[in-house]
């Protein structure tokens, strides 16, 4: 089927101008299959956030920079203009550039948090703009008349002990409910939030651990109601079927307000909520997610030494072998993780070599691209362990002898890495400033024509992209930092015709004797040939030895 035209009927039978269509599911996740991801479906475009606008006239797919390279290589251009956001500027913003006066929008209620759904309506108000929520994916539903019934998911959720966890559900469950009335609940949509709070992880999704599920936290008990079965979570826990939420919540007469977060809960189900819905003004749960216990500390700790030894593993295979390609260092890298001891994949590795590592999240992975002498290779990748919790980690490595610019170039990103990872932090320190910190350094020093497009880098948990903290050049990094968060710090600089270099770590925040310091999980090697030691201070050099160099 001519799926672009099918849509553009749909657009025309329904009075429609515009359909956003979204990378989501209905849980609002990252990584959603690819078989559930409308804007894959209908853009081509596979990376893992970015969302699409169509029109009778035009598609306009909208991807950070992260993601321009790859949206530009996997689009057909003819159909598809790809519109580059630039650092701090919002979806919202762009689209009531894009969307004419006096049109309607239409947006896919289970698709679209319900604050972005507030922040475009009140945009669109000035512009006589509707916005109609569509209670089901039109471009699902139209695959689905076309060639059968969706594809079903296979679920194995298991529950994870305190000694990774540190706490059990039932104390988890306590805190965040103690100041609750008899009459009030807090609709937990958020899955990560609900995979921490229940002690519960489910493995077969690939590059996830976290469980579909909506959790209804009341003051005395909770109820789950999950995608697959559940057996046993705590003695205040109830366990409903996923199919029986909507009854439940319409039948729950004693519950007088609904606290929810806008950010996580889709639209439909806010709707479900009525005028019972209330803004959870301060969400407890988000904020012990962040500060990881003592155990789960130590455990992501014996998480990154089987990381490191898979990395390490796969860096004497590229040093040991020739004529190898990007496929096979993937390959070989996943062999590893596997022998080490992990579950699966966090994300899809990133294996891109020379040019190819220009972009942030390439994904091709090439059987034809093959290393030479002076390639240079960058792998991101990571793995969930027995805890599910995502180990991330970026290294570059070189085939033979570097050039002077390889060797420029990473040092400076180097540079960028050891000024965050050193700086001297506060309980008023932000991530902003970190972020500031780092940029500064890659400014100040950078070769020409190459930039630093991405945010320094983020927090990880049960999701690899956990929040908070957040390093960024951006309003929501100003939160500060607090100890026993977990961050990446991944300065990169990047070039088209030369390729990128992004050297991550994963981090903890650890207070020692009354002093906050940054701490690295991972003790991977740095590459010595890669590194200009006659451009590092001895402040740096001093820093450097922290890490294991190669």
């Amino acid at each position: 089927m001519d799926l672009i035209k099918e849509v553009r009927q749909f657009l025309k039978d329904n009075r429609l101008d515009y359909l956003l269509v979204n990378s989501t599911n209905e849980f609002l996740v990252e990584y959603a299959d690819l078989r559930e991801n409308s804007r894959y479906l209908l853009t081509n475009f596979s990376g893992s956030t970015g969302d699409a606008l169509i029109s009778q006239k035009n598609i306009f797919l909208f991807v950070d920079g992260r993601y321009y390279e790859q949206a530009d290589l996997e689009v057909d251009k003819n159909l598809v203009t790809v519109v580059k956001m630039k650092l701090g500027e919002s979806l919202p913003l762009l689209l009531t550039k894009k969307i004419q006066s006096n049109k309607t929008l239409a947006m896919v209620a289970k698709k679209n948090p319900q604050g972005r759904y507030e922040i475009l309506k009140n945009a669109f108000d000035k512009k006589n703009v509707k916005i109609r929520l569509l209670n089901s994916d039109p471009i699902i539903d139209l695959l689905n008349d076309s060639f059968g019934e969706p594809f079903e998911k296979k679920y194995k959720i298991e529950q994870i002990g305190t000694d990774i966890t540190g706490i059990c559900a039932d104390e988890k469950l306590r805190l965040i409910s103690q100041d609750l009335k008899e009459n009030e609940a807090i609709l937990v949509t958020n899955l990560e939030e609900i995979s921490y709070l229940c002690n519960l992880r489910d493995f077969s999704t690939e590059y996830s651990s976290k469980i579909e599920a909506k959790c209804l936290v009341k003051k005395e008990f909770a109820v789950l109601f999950p995608s697959g079965t559940v057996k046993d979570i705590g003695g205040n826990f109830e366990v409903l079927e996923l199919k029986d939420f909507e009854k439940y919540i319409k039948n729950s007469k004693d519950i007088n307000t609904f606290f929810v977060d806008k950010t996580s809960i889709n639209a439909y189900d806010y709707g479900i909520l009525g005028e019972k819905t209330s803004f959870l003004p301060k969400n407890k749960l988000k904020t012990m997610k962040s500060l990881k216990t003592p155990s789960e500390i130590e455990h992501y700790k014996k998480c990154f030494e089987k990381t490191d030894k898979a990395i390490l593993a796969t860096r004497e295979f590229i040093e040991q072998n020739d004529n190898i390609s990007e496929y096979d260092i993937t390959q070989n890298l996943k062999e590893n993780f596997l022998k080490f001891g992990a579950k699966s994949l966090s994300f899809k590795s990133i294996v891109a070599k020379d040019k190819n590592s220009a972009l942030a999240h390439y994904s091709k992975s090439s059987k034809t691209e093959v290393l030479k002498d002076g390639s240079l290779v960058l792998i991101d990748c990571g793995a969930y362990y027995k805890g599910g919790y995502a180990t991330d980690c970026t290294r570059v490595f070189v085939k033979g002898t570097p050039t002077a610019l390889q060797k420029k170039v990473y040092t400076v990103v180097l540079k960028g890495f050891l000024k965050a990872f050193n700086k001297k932090i506060t309980p008023k320190t932000t991530g902003f400033a970190l972020d500031r910190a780092a940029r500064k350094v890659l400014d100040a020093h950078k070769p020409a024509g190459f930039e630093f497009s991405h945010s320094l880098g983020h927090g990880i948990g049960i999701s690899v992209h956990e929040s908070p903290p957040s390093l960024a050049f951006s309003p929501t990094a100003k939160t500060p930092l607090k100890p026993n968060m977990c961050f990446t710090i991944e300065p990169g600089l990047y070039k088209k015709t030369f390729g990128g270099v992004r050297l991550e770590n994963s981090c903890y925040l650890e207070e020692e004797n009354e002093k906050l310091i940054i701490k690295s999980f991972s003790n991977m090697c740095f590459e010595e040939k890669l590194i200009d030691f006659n451009f590092l201070t001895q402040t740096e050099k001093k820093v450097l030895k922290y890490f294991e160099v190669k």
